[in-house]
């Protein structure tokens, strides 16, 4: 059976009270994750839902076109809003937990009344007595938008708790930060004493979480001019980053951490005070909470405030501020992202209102007397310097940076398609008939290497220099970054100063001779230098045999069995590339490597000495080639010739591809697909975008948190919009039917169905609006003229 992953990174946007909404996003995402890993790992049925459906879809999929599909959301990205959903779906992803319980917290605490500060919260009637003819102007005139846009039962509630927000303390946020930490702490509770299944990410496959927050007082940072030599810059954006490596147990971070990422993330300015440190230690102290690694996590996530000893004084305000849309975050973690199969990689992101914008520049109708618009007052142009404009910018520099990398996956097929033929020639005039294409052994595999290593580098002439420095000098990069990450240190200047002073040394030992390749190649110092730190070169190498392991089985025909011996040899590559990887982090080495580390200024040459002995990537050399002959005996004949010649002529490839892709590897060698998720795209049930369907757009997005009858409404069409989406972008990943159109169109009313099966009971205040979207269900997807998909 052919299989094929598709994989999610997620970008979630921030939205404020519209954080119900993508709640009902995340969780369909969670649900068809939950669907998949059911699917693959052939235990108990999903339990119903839009599950079912999910899970429905993948069997037809591998019951038609013989193709198992595995759907793996691996890196989320978010902000404010974005930030907090994202962080509970990372969580759920990595652990097994359930997101249910949070739906009930969301609806219920999500609530003016309940996120008023209690300081804030008028105390009579009588409170701010002269705000109440503002506020009856506001909301008791004829067709005023509580009358518009709240159901009859709901108005008097929303009347009330606009009261209270408008009547709470001016000049300072209404909401809390002490309660709204606590809240995050319970969301947290709640999923930990919920119902836990097994993780929804295969063993070892990292999980990626970053959220955005502003560091409003900022930090230095020192830049290299020419004149002057260097200059001071403040920086505010914070970037707050979670990586979890897949390893038993599954452990994303410790909640008060994560708690940290989502408050800091949300912390919207005007409603909620900034956020500090010393605000998560009172609610813990009073919980009586431990945060064990406390100081580690502020070193990592606030290092230059922590070595100024101010990392609790830090000031963090919403991500949205400066980072709305965290693109880039997410496309840097694109690397060394594993590969055991053929991998459609999307970009999903989820924008609650595209047609919605808060306050306006320009009237769209006001003309002056000669025709004009007129030009922004005072106070828009303030609003809209410091919240809208940011938050609002488009992503065209993101998705501009996706296509360049798209491209330069597409033209590293090209050529690799285009040496294919004569590299195969040259290994096969290479070898013959030799013994090491029937019975391959560890010193056989070592010695043909080293031989092609050479052929490949005259083979390149003088285009073999230019690949030999670039090789060259990522590994003094990496050396350099590891051992500022060992010394605990790490600004840009740090790193940059250290790369030229190991460059110094190793050039004064003559260790960058690369030679041409004309004669042998690099000189025999720049080969032991080679041997001893290029371990970016041994995983490029790896996957690149992954990755032609996985075409080999995309090609076999359909129906045909699986061959045991591939999965045999995949597995072992993929323990290979992990035993080589695990030497790339830091907390690989001991304290006499770190200690060496520290004093790298005054001997770099020492100090990366030290972390070549603890690495000992020869004898990791020796255990991995015994282990790939083992595993090459056990494919068939035609497979072991084929990965073989892969294996050898993988010099060559990587001479003509490093330096096509600025020395980065990739490692899913696909093209990069984008998709968004938002009420402008799921139009399935009903047309108009979030003005036809969200409530929270009410109030500059601060509508949902005046009613339960808002978020139930957000919440539900959030379910309704991520299931129609997701079905969409299930189908286009998978081979297509002749009647796909039928399909989906069953696929989609099975799936909305099951959700308003499953919401009734649990939103009583949406039962006149769920009969109505029942009615434009039957509109729309008629039960009579679709056929089963099943």
């Amino acid at each position: 059976m052919r299989e094929k992953e598709l994989r999610l990174a997620l970008v979630c946007y921030g939205g404020v009270s519209l954080a119900v909404y993508m709640h009902g996003v995340t969780k369909e995402i969670w649900r068809l994750a939950r669907a998949s890993r059911d699917f693959w790992s052939a235990g108990p049925a999903s339990d119903g839902g839009s599950e079912s459906i999910y899970l429905a879809m993948l069997r037809a999929c591998q019951a038609d076109h013989d193709l198992r599909l595995r759907v793996l959301p691996d890196i989320i990205a978010g902000a404010s809003a974005g930030g907090i959903n994202g962080i509970f779906l990372a969580q759920a992803i990595e652990t097994g937990e359930s997101l249910d319980p949070l739906t009930e917290l969301w609806l219920r605490c999500a609530d003016a009344d309940i996120l008023l500060d209690p300081d804030a919260r008028p105390l009579s009637r009588f409170t701010k007595f002269w705000a109440a003819p503002i506020l009856w102007l506001l909301m008791r005139r004829r067709g005023d938008t509580v009358d518009k846009t709240v159901a009859p039962e709901a108005r008097e509630e929303v009347r009330r708790k606009l009261s209270n927000f408008v009547r709470a303390r001016w000049f300072a946020p209404p909401f809390g930060g002490k309660g709204f930490s606590g809240l995050l702490l319970d969301a947290f509770d709640a999923m930990s004493a919920g119902a836990h299944g097994e993780p929804l990410l295969p063993p070892h496959h990292p999980l990626d979480l970053f959220v955005t927050a502003t560091d409003f007082a900022g930090h230095e940072e020192t830049l290299r001019l020419n004149s002057p030599p260097q200059i001071k810059e403040t920086e505010h954006r914070l970037t707050i980053a979670f990586r979890a490596r897949g390893d038993y147990p599954r452990r994303l971070a410790d909640p008060a951490e994560l708690v940290f990422a989502a408050r800091a993330t949300a912390s919207f300015p005007g409603a909620f005070p900034p956020f500090t440190v010393r605000e998560l230690d009172r609610v813990l102290s009073e919980r009586e909470r431990p945060w064990p690694g406390r100081q580690a996590f502020l070193r990592r996530i606030l290092p230059h405030h922590s070595a100024r000893g101010t990392a609790e004084d830090a000031v963090l305000i919403d991500g949205s501020v400066l980072a709305n849309a965290p693109f880039a975050q997410a496309i840097d973690a694109l690397k060394d992202r594993p590969a055991r199969r053929i991998v459609d990689r999307r970009f999903v992101y989820v924008e609650p209102a595209p047609d919605v914008a808060g306050f306006r520049l320009t009237s769209p109708v006001a003309r002056t007397e000669t025709g004009e618009r007129p030009l922004p007052g005072f106070f828009r142009t303030i609003f809209g310097a410091v919240s809208d404009i940011p938050r609002e910018q488009p992503i065209r520099d993101n998705l501009e940076a996706i296509a360049a990398r798209s491209a330069r996956i597409r033209r590293m097929q090209h050529i690799v398609d285009a040496l294919r033929p004569d590299i195969e020639r040259t290994v096969d005039r290479t070898l013959g008939r030799t013994l090491f294409l029937i019975r391959p052994t560890a010193r056989r595999l070592a010695v043909w290497r080293a031989r092609f290593q050479q052929r490949a580098a005259r083979s390149a002439g003088f285009a073999y220099p230019a690949y030999g420095y670039l090789k060259y000098s990522g590994i003094v990069e990496e050396l350099a970054d590891l051992i500022l990450a060992l010394a605990g240190e790490g600004s840009p200047l740090d790193r940059e100063e250290l790369r030229r002073t190991l460059r110094d040394a190793l050039h004064v030992r003559g260790i960058d001779n690369v030679g041409h390749g004309t004669s042998d190649g690099a000189s025999d110092a720049l080969i032991a230098f080679y041997r001893s730190h290029d371990v970016a070169f041994r995983i490029r190498r790896l996957r690149f045999l992954a990755r032609n392991l996985s075409t080999a089985g995309e090609q076999d025909s359909p129906g045909e069995a699986v061959d045991d011996g591939r999965a045999q040899m995949r597995d072992m590559l993929y323990e290979a590339i992990a035993l080589y990887a695990e030497r790339q982090l830091p907390g690989w080495f001991d304290e006499t490597v770190r200690e060496r580390a520290r004093a790298a200024r005054r001997d770099p040459l020492a100090a990366i000495e030290a972390v070549a002995e603890a690495r000992d990537l020869r004898e990791a050399d020796a255990m991995v080639d015994a282990r790939f002959a083992e595993a090459a005996m056990c494919l068939a004949p035609e497979d072991r010739r084929h990965l073989l010649k892969a294996y050898l002529g993988f010099p060559f490839y990587d001479i003509a591809t490093l330096p096509l892709l600025q020395g980065e590897g990739l490692d899913e060698y696909d093209p990069i697909k984008v998709d968004r998720i938002s009420p402008e795209d799921a139009t399935a049930i009903r047309a108009g975008g979030a003005a036809a369907t969200l409530r929270g757009i009410e109030f500059n997005s601060f509508g949902a948190f005046f009613s339960r009858a808002y978020r139930e409404n957000d919440y539900l069409w959030g379910r309704l919009h991520g299931a129609d989406r997701l079905i969409d972008l299930l189908l286009s990943t998978m081979p297509a039917w002749p009647d796909a159109d039928a399909r989906r169109a069953a696929w989609k009313r099975q799936a909305f169905e099951a959700i308003l099966d499953e919401e009734e009971a649990q939103l009583p205040l949406m039962q006149a609006e769920i009969a109505r979207i029942r009615q434009e269900i039957d509109a729309a997807m008629p039960a009579a003229n679709r056929p089963s998909p099943e």
